[in-house]
């Protein structure tokens, strides 16, 4: 997603791949995204979101309502469908938007709530505002709780297609960073891999303990694009891997460092 870091209820982040969680040298890795501060009317911020479980399904549901096929997406309906999680300042904001996942039945930290964010081009984890809202959900021609819901497969389908997985992952960056810091802490940018990357990239855990052994304390822009295209490009065993190339250093020490692992 305290809380894509999303909203995330009580202080973490709103996105969630369901349990499993991948073993380094016996710690676990955090897949739960990082944790953001709450907005306050004023302008200032404080913790607000309840730490969850990055989970790949579900909220058990509550019955839906039977939608008409044939009742055409209304922009007032979807308005006020948005004023049930807004705030006074016309913000759907970390309660709001909790109250929102409990309805549509995906907890915050799922990445289904990362891809729903990307598509309303919401610039900040935690919160849409109207102008979001309405032409994130007119694009998806939904107005209500049950349309929504019917969407899910979809956003979640996206992440299967290559070019659009890349969008959303570049997205993720500026989605997750502190707005006044042009780069991610290290811990955001772990939490971030491990929802993106670490069920896909046979190598993300051994990345995962190369960062938490590192100098590192922050990820830049180039860095982060990069660590998709090394994901991409470089087999298992580093075997391709061009040290003439043109990847930034802390791929270049990251493989260092895992061959001089591989010949003790």
């Amino acid at each position: 997603m305290s809380g894509l870091v999303f909203v995330l209820c009580d202080a973490v982040v709103m996105l969630h791949f369901c349990s499993g969680e991948i073993q380094v040298n016996s710690s676990p890795i955090d897949h739960r995204m990082p944790v953001k501060k709450k907005r306050k009317s004023s302008g200032s911020e404080d913790t607000g979101f309840r730490k969850c479980k990055i989970a790949s399904f579900c909220r058990t549901q509550a019955p839906a309502r039977l939608i008409n096929s044939e009742d055409n997406f209304s922009s007032k309906r979807c308005l006020s469908w948005f004023y049930e999680y807004a705030g006074p300042d016309e913000v759907v904001g970390p309660e709001g938007m909790e109250k929102f996942c409990e309805d549509i039945g995906v907890e915050p930290e799922n990445i289904i709530m990362l891809v729903l964010a990307w598509k309303l081009e919401a610039p900040n984890m935690g919160f849409f505002t109207k102008e979001e809202w309405l032409k994130g959900m007119t694009l998806l021609q939904c107005d209500c709780t049950e349309r929504l819901r019917s969407k899910l497969d979809y956003l979640r389908s996206q992440l299967n297609d290559t070019a659009t997985f890349k969008n959303i992952y570049r997205y993720a960056f500026d989605f997750a960073r502190d707005k006044d810091q042009r780069s991610l802490d290290i811990d955001t940018a772990k939490s971030m891999l491990a929802l993106l990357l670490g069920r896909t990239w046979p190598l993300f855990s051994v990345f995962h303990q190369f960062l938490e052994q590192s100098k590192y304390k922050v990820m830049n822009k180039d860095q982060w694009y990069n660590v998709l295209e090394f994901s991409r490009t470089v087999h298992s065993d580093l075997s391709n891997y061009d040290e003439d190339g043109a990847w930034p250093v802390l791929l270049d020490e990251f493989v260092e460092w895992q061959k001089a692992r591989l010949t003790l």
